[in-house]
């Protein structure tokens, strides 16, 4: 098994990659609300598809014919496709403060890889894993029971939990922007797969004047592309634990932007729910959760 290398990282560079995945957390906050609205025109495997073919060629230029990569490329847009494709699918179901809080319990599913790795994991991981399965339980029940979209974003969170572990495994191998475009591409194959297989009438010409273009275009540039070479970067120099901390970020941007934009609210008991898996996130990575084997 390829195991992450540890490289000496002065406090600079640890800086700018911390200020870059908190800049990629706003930018995926944003998406929750643009992705639920698009989704009412389109099928999910053809918002994907979009936004990520935009975002791959944003990344053209930096695409290199190398075997390795190209493997690594589709293992990680394999995870990434997992994790948009089922985000996007439980949108249809569930409100966007419930997918976002969801979402982020792959903070949690990092910590538990490890440890079904073979790293010592803590009597208060699990303290806090608790936690977050009642921060679960208390959301699932805001308002509304629990639905087919919330196992659905499980999902989403499963994926990326293996993507970040596997992002910080390669990211020492490969230059950002390089890596970036591999796995942009592989990501964009298959997609493209999946909507020929499943929804091949979207791909002729004249189904695309219909498509909602403002909405995957934001999501392809900025949501996709910037947001993928901002964490492909930044976990350069930040740890997957350190890092999972950081994404904590964005539930919490995603609820405020669901709230300004289509004035969408938690109640009470999801408000406690969302900072129970907050508080069990941080509790599991400030208890001293290691960054690298």
């Amino acid at each position: 098994m390829t195991t992450p290398i540890t490289l000496p990282v002065s406090p600079r560079l640890r800086l700018l990659g911390l200020l870059a995945l908190i800049s990629g957390t706003l930018l995926w906050g944003t998406s929750f609300v643009v992705v639920q609205g698009a989704i009412a025109d389109v099928p999910p495997s053809l918002i994907t598809l979009v936004r990520f073919g935009i975002a791959a060629l944003c990344f053209l230029p930096f695409l290199k014919r190398d075997r390795r990569l190209i493997g690594v490329g589709l293992e990680l847009g394999l995870w990434i496709m997992g994790g948009y494709t089922t985000q996007a699918i439980g949108l249809i179901y569930t409100t966007v403060n419930r997918s976002a809080f969801i979402t982020s319990l792959y903070v949690l599913g990092i910590p538990i890889l490890f440890w079904l790795l073979g790293r010592s994991v803590g009597r208060v991981f699990w303290i806090g894993a608790g936690l977050a399965l009642l921060g679960v339980g208390l959301l699932s029940y805001d308002g509304t029971p629990p639905n087919l979209g919330d196992l659905w974003t499980l999902g989403a969170a499963l994926s990326y939990t293996l993507y970040i572990w596997r992002l910080e495994v390669h990211t020492p191998s490969f230059n950002a922007l390089t890596l970036t475009a591999a796995q942009l591409w592989g990501t964009t194959a298959i997609a493209l797969l999946w909507v020929f297989l499943g929804q091949a009438e979207y791909l002729m010409p004249s189904s695309w004047p219909t498509l909602p273009w403002p909405a995957l275009m934001y999501l392809g540039i900025f949501t996709t592309a910037f947001t993928t070479v901002l964490q492909t970067w930044g976990q350069r120099f930040v740890g997957a634990s350190q890092a999972s901390i950081i994404y904590t970020l964005e539930p919490v941007w995603a609820s405020i932007f669901a709230f300004v934009v289509i004035n969408e609210r938690l109640g009470i008991q999801g408000i406690l729910g969302a900072a129970a898996i907050l508080s069990a996130t941080l509790l599991c990575q400030l208890a001293g959760q290691s960054d690298r084997p």
